[in-house]
């Protein structure tokens, strides 16, 4: 398989990821190899990338920034989150079970590929890995705000979700939760995208209103972030690795499959015998109720996915490391 199409599954495979709470494209990018890659080419788009512009030497340019292997890895991810968005929401309705299962698979095993490349355990890398697994472990049992439209808003929420894409272990989508957009943003918008080509004018111009001042967040978010965060990994490697890794052991407790969602105005349980949103677009989340599963049906095809999750990180980490 050619590389550029192998970036663009890679891709596609970190849009997916970012569409679902709780699970981190920066996860996927970390265990496919092209964590580091992907940083190098973000923080690239500097003053010399804007002389070499200017002054029209593309050739040099498209090299200084790995621009190709970063519009392949982008356009996967966009493709991967228009198309995924429709998918997950069916599948988050109608089997939430099943779905989050194969997803907690998919962490679980991340927090051993991940944690493996270790390089060095001291006493700062032991602490690392504590506070970033305390770290998140805070944000998944904070409260989510309300949904806010407005223009400034849906900016800062474009910087803060990017940022935390960016992120091994930390959930953008999460992030969006908590900031009462989500459904807005990753759902609604990403799932209007389309509604031009239905002549549906009036459902297009407001998903302009929402993506336009969210892209501009993300634009800023990458190339302000990716710079510190390439610093970081580069100067404390080990310690970054050991945080990240902390990161994705503390998101597991948002990717329990056996959980009951609450109504954020009465209260009451918004859920169905399955666990899932009985008016997804009515109903905001306020706080989840876990529980220990039932040994039923459900539970053997549960347990299933999960193993599968696992499978499938297995699978990811062999092909990239037979491809490097």
């Amino acid at each position: 398989m050619k590389e550029p199409i192998k970036n663009f599954l890679k891709g596609f495979a970190i849009g997916a990821a970012n569409v679902v709470p709780g699970v981190s494209g920066g996860t996927i990018a970390l265990i496919t190899n092209i964590f580091e890659r992907l940083l190098n080419s973000l923080k690239s788009f500097d003053l010399t990338s804007l002389k070499l512009l200017l002054a029209g030497k593309f050739s040099q340019f498209a090299k200084h920034t790995d621009v190709f292997f970063l519009g392949t890895v982008f356009l996967g991810a966009v493709t991967s989150i228009i198309t995924m968005a429709r998918v997950l929401n069916f599948l988050f309705i109608n089997y939430p079970i099943f779905i989050w299962s194969y997803f907690f698979g998919l962490i679980l095993a991340s927090i051993y590929f991940v944690g493996k490349t270790i390089q060095k355990f001291t006493l700062t890398v032991s602490i690392s890995f504590l506070v970033g697994t305390f770290i998140a472990l805070a944000i998944t049992i904070l409260k989510p705000a309300q949904e806010n439209s407005h223009m400034l808003y849906l900016f800062i929420c474009g910087i803060v979700g990017i940022s935390a894409m960016i992120l091994p272990g930390i959930s953008g989508s999460f992030i969006l939760i908590l900031m009462g957009n989500y459904q807005l943003i990753m759902i609604t918008a990403m799932s209007n995208l389309t509604s031009i080509m239905r002549g549906n004018f009036e459902s297009f111009l407001f998903t302009m209103k929402v993506i336009i001042p969210v892209a501009l967040g993300v634009i800023i978010g990458l190339l302000a972030f990716s710079h510190l965060l390439s610093w970081i990994y580069k100067k404390f490697k080990n310690e970054t690795i050991a945080i990240l890794t902390g990161f994705i052991l503390g998101s597991l407790n948002i990717l329990w499959p056996w959980k009951h969602s609450f109504n954020k105005d009465s209260l009451v349980m918004a859920t169905n015998q399955y666990g899932a949103f009985l008016s997804p677009e009515k109903i905001k989340i306020f706080y989840y109720e876990r529980h220990l599963p039932e040994t039923n049906s459900i539970f053997m095809v549960a347990l299933g996915l999960i193993l599968l999750g696992i499978a499938t990180i297995w699978i990811i980490e062999r092909l990239a490391k037979k491809h490097s």
